[in-house]
Order: structure tokens, then C-alpha cells, then sequence
């Protein structure tokens, strides 16, 4: 029963993370279509919030279902975490503009060791030798998988630059998911994470946007996003993470990494060469390294 348990729980967090993994393709796709990174994010997040209070609305109204009461307190700092969430989607649509989806995957990836060292501020504490070493591999892995040994490649230092703080944002956005009001039942939590997503969303909109908004990306890209973007992954991370724990979902979820390359690869026809390939290895080693207890 328990491995069936488990075996259901890496199902939920592997199609979780290969939602994501899809996610940076179909934004290319709607640049190609001549669509802003506002309209593609502001349709993303803003559609996503409207089925989250759907859902929470339905929930209210099942007789059987016990409300958590959220303190005031507790809903602004759900509110300012899910902030984050905005300055990731923002950063990361940024950054596959000017870079392949290929590698903006790969900088989102450096959560790995900012995610170190994160933690090691916050605890006030050295990490540990088995981290220390999944940081080396990482940054080995990435020099690696943006190919950027080779002499031809040249890297957009704009994509580098939007990639690197997408990765920082992701990692608070982790941060965040964790340790914010985590006994508050997850679909409330991403209604008010949401909310805070959509504002930075918004004021990006406000700030960037020169031309009118089209508003055909709602019904042309703005569904899909938001179901693989900010409806289906969170309900399944949620799911299934209990079941497996946060060793194996962590693992399990890296599976986001080979996903996007593959769909870049069929949807995009980005060549991604051997050399990279290793990279990506090296960089889901890592996470796999980190996650597992060699003592056990």
C-alpha cells in the first residue's frame, strides 16, 4: 500500500514538473505570433487567478469541507510571497526573448545553489560536503549546457542576465512555498500567492507595455498557459509531494529540465548538441545527489 501510495505521488510530481517544462515553449511560440511578454504573463497569471477563486468558491460551498481560518497577517505574506511567483514568469519570459528556451531553462536550474546558499544565510550555518559538491557539478553542468566553451556560441547577455534573476526569484518563491502559512490547505495558499503574482504581473504590464493590448492572446495562448502555468502544476506538486516526500518529489520534479529541452527540440527545432546534453546530465545529478542520504 505504501509503494502504490508512493509510486501515485511521483506520478502527480512528474507531471507537475512536465507541465512546467512545457511552459517556456509555448511562450516562444506566442513571441513568434508577435504577442508581448505582458500580454503573454498578464493572461497567464490573470486567468489562473479567476479558475483559483473558482475553485475556492466550490470548495466553500461543499458542506463537508472545514475552512482554515487565515489570519490577516498570514494573507500578506502569502500575498508578498507570491510576488515572487509575478518576478519569476516575468524574468524567465524575458530571458527565453533573447535566449533559447534550452538554455533559459538551464539558468532557471541555479536555483540548485542559490537554494544553498539561501539556506546557509538564513541558518547561519556551512553547508554540507555532499551540497558543497551538488553546487561544483551545477555550475560544471551549466558551463556545459549553455555551451558556452564553444567558440561560435554567443550568449545573449540580456537572456543570461533576466535568466539569473528568474532563478533568484524562483528560489524565494520555493522559500516561500514552505514556509508560509503552510497549515493553511494549499488551494487557499495559491489564491493569495496568486494575488500576488498577478499585481507584479499587472505594474509590469503598466511599465513595459507601449502598444494596445491584445486581448485575442486570452483565447489563443492565455488558456493553455495558465492550465500548465498557475492551474495544473501547483494542484499537482501539492498532491503528490506528501506522498513522496521532499527527497524524492525534488528528484522527481528535476524531470522539468529534460522535458523542456525535449519540447524546445519537437515544438521549436532548437539543436541541442552532446556537449550539452552532458550539461543537463550533470545538472539533474546534482539535484539527485543533493536530495539522497548517503548514509541510508
Amino acid at each position: 500500500m505504501i509503494k502504490n501510495k508512493t509510486l501515485k505521488g511521483v506520478l502527480f510530481v512528474a507531471l507537475g514538473a512536465s507541465s512546467y517544462g512545457m511552459l517556456a515553449s509555448f511562450v516562444k511560440m506566442a513571441y513568434l505570433e508577435g504577442y508581448t511578454t505582458a500580454e503573454v504573463s498578464g493572461a497567464q497569471f490573470s486567468l489562473g487567478l479567476f479558475t483559483v477563486l473558482l475553485l475556492n468558491i466550490f470548495r466553500k460551498i461543499k458542506k463537508n469541507t472545514d475552512d482554515v481560518k487565515i489570519a490577516k497577517h498570514q494573507i500578506l505574506q502569502l500575498i508578498l510571497a507570491g510576488t515572487s511567483m509575478g518576478f519569476t514568469s516575468v524574468f524567465y519570459y524575458l530571458s527565453v526573448k533573447y535566449i533559447s528556451v534550452s538554455i533559459g531553462i538551464v539558468l532557471l536550474m541555479q536555483t540548485v545553489w542559490m537554494g544553498v546558499l539561501l539556506e546557509m544565510f538564513l541558518d547561519k550555518k556551512r553547508p554540507s560536503t555532499q551540497k558543497i559538491i551538488s553546487v561544483v557539478i551545477t555550475l560544471i553542468g551549466t558551463v556545459l549546457a549553455t555551451n558556452l566553451l564553444h567558440d561560435e556560441i554567443s550568449l545573449d547577455w540580456r537572456g543570461f542576465f533576466w535568466g539569473i534573476l528568474a532563478a533568484a526569484a524562483f528560489t524565494t518563491t520555493m522559500f516561500g512555498a514552505n514556509k508560509v502559512a503552510v497549515e493553511v490547505p494549499s488551494i487557499q495558499r495559491s489564491f493569495f500567492m496568486l494575488i500576488g503574482g498577478t499585481l507584479i504581473v499587472v505594474l509590469f504590464g503598466f511599465i513595459t507595455q507601449i502598444t494596445p493590448f491584445n486581448y485575442s492572446i486570452f483565447l489563443k495562448w492565455g488558456i493553455i498557459l495558465s492550465l500548465f502555468g498557475t492551474i495544473i502544476p501547483p494542484f499537482l506538486l501539492n498532491t503528490g509531494f506528501p506522498l513522496t516526500g521532499i527527497g524524492l518529489g525534488s528528484i522527481v520534479s528535476a524531470l522539468e529540465l529534460p522535458v523542456s529541452v525535449t519540447m524546445a527540440y519537437f515544438l521549436l527545432a532548437e539543436e541541442v548538441n552532446w556537449v550539452q546534453w552532458l550539461g543537463i546530465l550533470l545538472i539533474l545529478t546534482a539535484i539527485i545527489l543533493m536530495n539522497i542520504r548517503l548514509n541510508k
